[in-house]
């Protein structure tokens, strides 16, 4: 039985206040007219430092025409499954050829897909579907920390320049990754990979001000991604030759076991000696690069 306590962390980590109410979007100068810029999210490790600037991506969302999260009752009366998608576009009074269509169409064959090796995946219809597959991975669902990205300041601006400016490892052996998907109801695409990944809370300043402390998951091991995803075009890398590391957008959480209370304490901070806030267990690196 999953606990009302928990559900609500998720609903609130989903809620208005945690995202910019702001729709409009501007994009940066800098824009590469060759590359759309919200797959301007990726980076490899070694750029995981504080004082490094880069251009990042964070989609603005309007709660008021955003996908509603249904009850799994609702979500569980409709099928979910590509070959019922010519009735699901009769029920939505979607056409065949409109681009909600194609992009019900995307999700579907998305979740549909085959994991790669070492991954669980899981497209979440519902709160309580997310849950129960959390739970299978992590072993719990009572005890859970829900981490998302927080816009501090109210901007339009979706893409500009962001200088990282303070860097916090939260330490966890496992954890569930689950991202926004289009479909006309919040679906979540869920999935917990074996090989190592490291989760960060950066601190970010935009260049017009904005203030955002953004999640941050670093996969250290790509050997297993297909060639055509498109971190790898953004990057201009091959599979396996380098970490890939990616921002996550306020709608989208991290699930992982909640941490304990430490303290301050001196110590290396990879390779330098410094003065570390292990706030929760997290490691901060304040002034501190890494690698």
């Amino acid at each position: 039985m999953v606990g009302s306590g928990t559900e609500n962390k998720i609903l609130e980590a989903i809620s208005d206040e945690n995202h910019p109410t702001l729709h409009t979007e501007h994009e940066h100068e800098h824009v590469h007219s060759h590359m759309d810029p919200s797959v301007m999210v990726f980076f490899t490790f070694k750029d995981l430092k504080v004082g490094k600037t880069m251009e990042v991506y964070f989609p603005k969302r309007d709660p008021a025409t955003s996908p509603k999260l249904w009850p799994r009752e609702e979500a569980d009366s409709l099928p979910f499954s590509l070959n019922q998608l010519p009735n699901l576009l009769k029920v939505f009074s979607f056409s065949p050829n409109s681009p909600q269509a194609k992009a019900m169409e995307d999700t579907l064959r998305e979740c549909e897909s085959k994991p790669i090796k070492g991954e669980e995946k899981f497209c979440a219809t519902s709160l309580e579907s997310m849950l129960d597959f959390t739970q299978t991975i992590l072993g719990f669902t009572h005890d859970l920390q829900v981490l998302t990205t927080s816009h501090l300041t109210k901007s339009s601006v979706t893409f500009q320049n962001y200088t990282l400016e303070n860097i916090v490892e939260i330490p966890a052996s496992k954890m569930v990754a689950c991202h926004t998907m289009p479909y006309p109801y919040t679906v979540f695409y869920c999935h917990s990979q074996e090989s190592e990944n490291k989760i960060y809370r950066v601190g970010l300043g935009g260049e017009n001000g904005d203030r955002v402390e953004a999640m941050v998951v670093c996969h250290m091991d790509t050997s297993q991604w297909g060639h055509s995803h498109v971190s790898f075009q953004v990057l201009k890398v091959e599979p396996g030759t380098t970490s890939v590391c990616h921002f996550f957008p306020a709608d989208n959480l991290i699930l992982v076991q909640k941490l304990q209370q430490h303290s301050l304490a001196t110590m290396w901070c990879d390779g330098l000696i410094a003065t570390i806030s292990t706030v929760s267990g997290a490691k901060v690196c304040y002034g501190y690069g890494y690698g």
